[in-house]
């Protein structure tokens, strides 16, 4: 379903009935990447899936999409299905903003799921890599996106994943350029927003892939330190709903419910 927010088309899906889930998925992908989820959540959930702004079928707002501007699309779409509170999980970017979500709107607040995602803003060396990817797409459009995607594999799953990823590639090849880098300069950009693991009183949850390229574990477990946020870790890398999706399904199943 489509709704007309700020000029811009924003695609959404929303299936079941009960408590509302909404999924938020990450960088270069779309609502498509739920396709395994969604029918077991919605079994006794609604659950609302929504294409990020300049992914999937949603359109552009900018040269520069901002954690927060993500965040408010989701809740015009939320206020639109009159939803009033939710649980969201949050995949890599999708997790920045559901955190984003997370300070504008914390009464609408149930449960947050942080999966392959950090509540630490970028380093200056990772903000370095972000304007080097703007430079890569630029000139190379095909070839920043097979190598973007095939890097957020573990090595190993590289070859046994090879029908997976050449999916995950055909859906970010949908991703526009200017989508492309208004997401990357909006990462670039976001706040620290490790407090909120630390003083909100919600359900949450980190799925951490040990070998996760592009998110540092030790960092990840620092920040849920004196906190009450429950750890799961996967033994692969940042892509755990394909490379653990038996394990990941019943993770976030036994999550909502709690």
């Amino acid at each position: 379903m489509i709704l007309h927010y700020k000029d811009i088309p924003v695609f959404y899906t929303d299936q079941g009935k009960g408590d509302t889930i909404v999924l938020l998925h990450g960088f270069l992908e779309n609502s498509s990447m739920w396709i395994h989820l969604i029918p077991e959540l919605s079994k006794s959930n609604r659950v609302v899936c929504i294409d990020l702004l300049g992914h999937g079928q949603t359109g552009c707002l900018g040269y520069i999409h901002s954690m927060e501007a993500m965040a408010e699309t989701v809740e015009a779409v939320l206020k639109h299905l009159k939803v009033d509170s939710a649980t969201f999980i949050g995949h890599s970017m999708g997790g920045y903003v559901a955190l984003a979500y997370a300070e504008l709107f914390a009464d609408k607040m149930r449960g947050l799921c942080l999966m392959n995602s950090s509540a630490m803003p970028d380093t200056e060396e990772r903000k370095q890599n972000r304007d080097r990817a703007i430079l890569a797409v630029k000139q190379n459009y095909k070839a920043f996106i097979s190598m973007s995607v095939s890097n957020l594999f573990a090595p190993e799953n590289r070859e046994l994943l090879i029908d997976d990823i050449e999916r995950v590639k055909k859906e970010a090849l949908k991703t526009p350029l200017q989508g492309i880098i208004a997401a990357l300069e909006g990462m670039k950009i976001r706040k620290n927003r490790v407090h909120l693991l630390q003083k909100s009183n919600y359900k949450k949850l980190m799925i951490i892939g040990r070998k996760d390229p592009v998110l540092e574990y030790n960092t990840l477990i620092e920040q849920t330190q004196n906190t009450e946020v429950k750890i799961v870790e996967f033994s692969d890398g940042h892509m755990s709903h394909i490379e653990n999706t038996r394990e990941f399904t019943y993770i976030i199943i036994r999550f909502i419910e709690k």
